[in-house]
């Protein structure tokens, strides 16, 4: 786009809308980033207010339902969290009594987590999340795009994971 100004029939000028801006290769991509990003942030708010969970306390939940007796340090490895940053998000599920806390038997300086019978609700698969969500647009997907999304979004993540 040349020109981001246009004149009515009155003669006035008008500029072009943020729609209409030309991003650009990065800039596109960043778009469309934002936008996940703030998608994600507003079916968490939803999630909250219908299920009492955000997106990122169901996904722990998640987790710790399909592998019962894991660490802490093992969910914040898979989500790739710094454990501290995974710590507020345990003590919140815990104190609504969705998971429990226990000493592992093998190891007394581990903790392990484990789903309570509320949590275990919680964790089946249920509509108005961020995982129907993306489940819903990943069926649209042939498995080599998912696989190129994959391997650019890791990309992404390793490169903004090596600038701090």
């Amino acid at each position: 786009m040349r020109s981001r100004a246009s004149h009515s029939p009155s003669g006035e000028t008008r500029r072009a809308g943020p729609a209409e801006f030309e991003l650009g290769g990065t800039l596109h991509f960043m778009q469309l980033l934002w936008a996940v990003y703030h998608g994600l942030q507003s079916r968490s708010k939803h999630m909250e207010a219908t299920l009492g969970v955000t997106g990122p306390q169901r996904l722990v939940l998640r987790l710790v339902g399909r592998h019962p007796g894991a660490s802490a340090s093992e969910i914040a490895a898979t989500l790739r969290l710094h454990k501290s940053t995974l710590t507020g998000v345990l003590r919140r599920l815990e104190q609504r009594g969705l998971i429990q806390r226990s000493t592992d038997r093998a190891d007394a300086r581990r903790s392990i987590l484990e789903l309570t019978a509320r949590g275990a609700r919680i964790d089946a698969r249920q509509a108005g999340t961020v995982e129907a969500a993306v489940r819903r647009a990943l069926s649209r997907a042939a498995p080599e795009e998912i696989e190129a999304a994959e391997r650019v979004l890791r990309s992404i993540a390793e490169e903004l994971e090596g600038e701090t």
